[in-house]
Parts: structure tokens; sequence; C-alpha cells
């Protein structure tokens, strides 16, 4: 019996199979050794997509001779795009090709669109003339339809090749850790942490060194590096390819929710049994033949429960089991948690626009060297990088003694410490955006848009700030909606946390388009303009303070009312009670080979 227990546990019981479908060796595949060409794999990509976004703005403006608002727009509608397409990427990985297929397809794509990048910026011909205008962008000449037409094709490109790797790489990464196996189970706790340090170490690296590059040596030079180290990477995640875990794809999870929408909208007058017994569920047997959980009925979202009430049919139209209608309300109940992250994401959409755009208005000097703006992003980074240590080191470990919890504390409470924190940052971003244009306006340089006799390190306040935030929230989002999501639909659950960027940016662009309408309207000369000195992006910032407190109030409302889903909403208990028996269960198998 200790002998065909011990073979048991020798194999993944999470229904996770090799690229062939065989069943794979716990011994031999997943865990940290899988998951380290995957943490690798994410700062050379890191360092390669932040070394194109973080100076875009810079290139948009001097080079293809762009206005504040225009540059501002395409950045964030760019930037936008980048998160939206995850959904697709999902869709296709959870549905057809899985996530190992969909990832190498799309990474093909976004090499191939960065490449064509590198020589749009690298061709004269693909760019209009050199402008000696600073201010007064309109006397330029603009780049042609045909130069747009490259670059933003590219651009583009890039972005539908995003669109099937990110989503898909975390998902890859956290699927190396067998839910069904206690010690796996405590290091996926870990997983997140350690994968978004990953993604800063190379976003520090690209908000330093290449954007230097990119100010000072050149754009090809500084192209073809994120270029380069895109393809490293691609090829650092093809070596770990022996000792990756895989899911089985499964019907799209769109289709799956469909079907239970639709049964529930059919079967409206039907009433739902005392006895949640009653309910049409398939057999045990067939779900532990997957690894997949099996999800009782829950009092929530009743409606939805009548797509599996029985009434004779088996059409999968009209009826559905309990597990797929319990999968279906999880998504949902997640989407006002995921209505409430849009906020932060637009806050964030200013780091690579408007304080990249302030920071050129100020003194970069320390001594003969001078800091490109764009750099100040990579305090986010250092910030950050310090912030998730020190809470995974120290925070969790205390918390953990106070609350008994073995995250420290939940990921919707570490979430909303940092929309409480963004209310903060926007308040400091106003206040010194408020003293620049005093100074400016004592130095009279209002009008002819001269550097301000100010430092740029007077905007680290609002960096920094800004890293210890993501911190908190960041990480705790993208863990939230993989942890919330079905079992079958992880990497849609993924593409909920960043398609909140994506909307996030498009939301930027429209509120930095109409407010730069509507003030000026009446003869008012508007709060941004191509010359910060003459704008008001102090009122501005103010706005998004006010924004930001309305939606951390809309929060603690939203997630008093959240029911965690069902075959998790007693993890943390679970979990503590594993962790106490994990020794138990250790001397008891080493008692068994003796």
């Amino acid at each position: 019996m200790a002998d065909q227990e011990e073979a048991l546990d020798e194999y993944t019981q999470d229904g996770t199979v090799d690229l062939k479908g065989n069943p794979v060796r716990r011994s031999n595949t997943g865990g940290w050794r899988a998951c380290s060409f995957v943490v690798v794999y994410e700062v050379f990509e890191r360092m390669a997509y932040y070394g194109i976004s973080s100076n875009l703005i810079l290139y948009l403006t001097k080079k293809l001779h762009q206005g504040t608002v225009t540059s501002a727009n395409h950045v964030t509608n760019w930037v936008g795009t980048i998160w939206i397409t995850p959904i697709l990427g999902a869709y296709i990985a959870d549905a057809h090709l899985g996530r190992y297929w969909t990832f190498v397809i799309a990474s093909v794509i976004y090499i191939s669109g960065m490449s064509l990048l590198t020589l749009t910026v690298s061709l004269p011909s693909l760019r209009p003339p050199r402008c000696s205008q600073t201010i007064n962008m309109e006397k330029c000449k603009k780049a042609s339809t045909l130069q747009l037409a490259v670059f933003f094709g590219a651009l583009y490109t890039l972005a539908v090749g995003t669109g099937g790797t990110k989503p898909n790489i975390s998902t890859i990464g956290a699927d190396q850790f067998d839910d069904f196996n206690p010690k796996e189970k405590v290091h996926k706790l870990s997983f997140f942490n350690w994968w978004f340090f990953s993604i800063f170490l190379g976003t520090f690296f690209a908000n330093t060194v290449l954007v230097w590059i990119q100010d000072n040596v050149g754009w090809t030079l500084g192209y073809a590096l994120p270029t380069l180290g895109l393809a490293i990477s691609i090829a650092i995640f093809m070596a770990g390819t022996p000792f990756y875990r895989h899911k089985v794809p499964a019907e799209s999870p769109f289709t799956r929710m469909a079907k239970v929408i639709v049964a529930a909208i059919r079967k409206w007058r039907v009433r739902i049994p005392d006895d949640p017994k009653e309910l049409y569920e398939l057999d045990l047997e067939e779900y532990a033949k997957k690894g997949k959980f099996i999800i009782d009925s829950t009092p929530t979202l009743r409606f939805l429960t009548k797509a599996s009430v029985k009434t004779g049919s088996t059409n999968e139209w009209l009826l559905c089991s309990v597990t797929q209608v319990e999968e279906t309300k999880q998504m949902v109940r997640m989407i006002p948690i995921w209505v409430a992250m849009v906020v932060p994401s637009i806050m964030i959409a200013q780091i690579n626009t408007l304080f990249v755009k302030q920071g050129a208005t100020l003194d970069r000097g320390i001594g003969s060297f001078k800091i490109p703006p764009a750099s100040l992003s990579a305090f986010v980074t250092i910030s950050l990088l310090v912030s998730v240590m020190l809470y995974d080191r120290f925070f969790v470990k205390i918390m953990r003694r106070w609350t008994k919890n073995p995250r420290g504390i939940t990921l919707l409470q570490r979430m909303g410490v940092g929309l409480f924190m963004h209310i903060l940052i926007m308040i400091i971003a106003s206040l010194t955006e408020r003293y620049r244009l005093r100074v400016a306006k004592e130095y009279g340089l209002v009008e002819n848009g001269g550097q301000v006799p100010l430092t740029i390190f007077i905007l680290l306040p609002q960096f920094v700030l800004i890293g210890i935030a993501d911190a908190f929230l960041e990480v705790a989002k993208i863990e939230f909606f993989y942890d919330q999501a079905p079992e079958n639909m992880k990497s849609l659950g993924t593409s909920y946390s960043m398609t909140t960027f994506g909307v996030g940016n498009f939301l930027s662009s429209f509120l930095l388009s109409t407010v730069s309408h509507i003030t000026k309207k009446h003869g008012h000369r508007g709060w941004i303009l191509n010359n910060l000195n003459a704008s008001h992006l102090d009122y501005y910032y103010a706005f998004f303070v006010i924004l930001n407190f309305l939606n951390f109030i809309f929060f603690l409302i939203v997630i008093k009312f959240f029911v965690y889903k069902a075959e998790v909403s007693n993890s943390i208990k679970v979990l503590t009670e594993e962790l106490k028996g994990m020794t138990v269960k250790v001397s008891e198998q080493e008692e068994s080979r003796r």
C-alpha cells in the first residue's frame, strides 16, 4: 500500500501533462526549477518592453514632432492595446492551442514587431527632418502618412504579440506548482512576488541604461538592444521546455459562461430546489480523472443557479453542471473588483506621459551628466523591488503571527492599502506641480517655456510612492485574479488583471483629451498645453485625487460583499492545516520507506 501511495505521489495530481499529453513526474518537472526559466525570461522581456514604452513620448515629440496631448494619447492608446489584447491570447490558450504554443507563436509576432520598429527609428527616410523648435511644435514639419503608418504598424504588431505572451507567461509559471501537493502549494504563495521582482529588475535596466542610450547615443542602438533582449528572453524560455508542466486546453471559457447565462435566461421561471443535491452535476470521477475541482453550489447570484436545475432536457444550452455555473458566478463576482482596479491604472499611465514631460522642464544636471527624464521611472522600480523584498521577508512574517493568515494579510486588504496610497500620490503630485509652476512664474519662464531652476528630484516622492503602492496593489491584483479564477479559466483570470491597464490607458487618453478641450473653452488657455509652464497640471492632478478617493470608497463597498470562490473559500484555513501537517506527513513517509 505504501509503495502504491509513493508511486501515485510521484506524478502530479492537478492534471498537468508534458507536451505530448503524458502524465508528468513531480521530481523532474515543474517547481522552482521550471519557474527559473520563466523568471529570467521576464527580466529580459520587461527590459525589451519598457525600453520602448518608457521613452516613447519623447520620440513622438522630438522625432515625429507631435504635441503634448497628441503624443501622450498615442502612448496611452498603444499601451491600452498592449493590455487589452491579452483577452484574445487567453481565449486562444484556454480553448485551442494551450498556453505554451500560444506563447511561442505570439513570441514570433512580438519579435517581428520589435525588429520592424528598430528599422523605422534607424532609417532617416522613415521620420521627418530634424527641427530646432522645442515648444512650438506646430512649426516643425510633420511626419508623413507613410512614416506614421510604418512606425505605428510596427508598434501595433508588437502589441498583438504581447497579447499572446502576457496572459500566459505568468500562468505558465503558476502552473508549475501542484495545488494538490502541500509543499508546492506553499511555494506558489511566493511565486507572484518573485515574478514581479523579475519584471521590475528588467524594467530598472530599461529605465536607466536604455533610456540614457536613447537620449545620448541614439535611437537606433536604444531600440536595437531591447530587440536583442527580447530574442534572448525567448531563447531562455524555450530552453526550459523539457521541465514545463502543461494544462490541457478545454472548452472556451467564454462559451462555458455563455451557456450558463443562456440557460439561466431560458429557465428564468424555473424554481430552484431547496436541496442543492437536486441540481445537475457530473460524477466526481470525471473531475478526478482530469485533476479538476468539483465546486459546490453557493447561494450568491441565484439567478445563474437556474442553469443547473433539471427540467428533463440534456441540451448543454439548457442544462449546465453546478461546477460550470459556479465558475461563471466567480468570473462575474470579480467584475466589481476589476472595475475598482481601472482608476489606479489611469494613474500609472501618467508615469510615461505627463510625469516624463514634467521632468523635461526641470534641471536634470548632476555635474556634467544629464539625467534622462524617463529615468525617474527607475525609482518606481527601485522602491518596488525593495518593498517586495521587505514585504515577502518581513511584513508577511510579522502579520502572520498577528492574523494567523499564511499571506500575512488578505489579497483584498493588500490591494486596499495600494489604492489608499494612490490618493496620497496624486496629492503630492499636485502640490509638487503647483510649486514648480510658482517658481516658473517667479523667474519669468511661463511664456517662453524655459527650463525651471529646480532639480528634477522634486518629482522623486511621487515616483517612489508609486513603487511602494505597486508592491501592495499590483502584486496582489494579479495573484487575486489568478487565485480566484476557476481552474479552467486561469489565463482568462490573469487577463482580467491585465485588461485593467488597457482600459485605464484608454480612459487616460479620453480624460486628457476631454479635460484639455473643456478647459480651453470660452477663451481660457487650458490645463494641458505643449508649454507645461503655462499649463495647470496641478489642477489636473487634483482632479485625480478626487477620482482616487471616490474609487477607494467604491472598493470598500465592493469587498464588503465579495464572496471568495467556493473551492478555495477555506483555502487559507486549509493551507494552515496543511502547513501544520506537513512535518507529520513527511515523517510518516520516511517511516514507511524504512
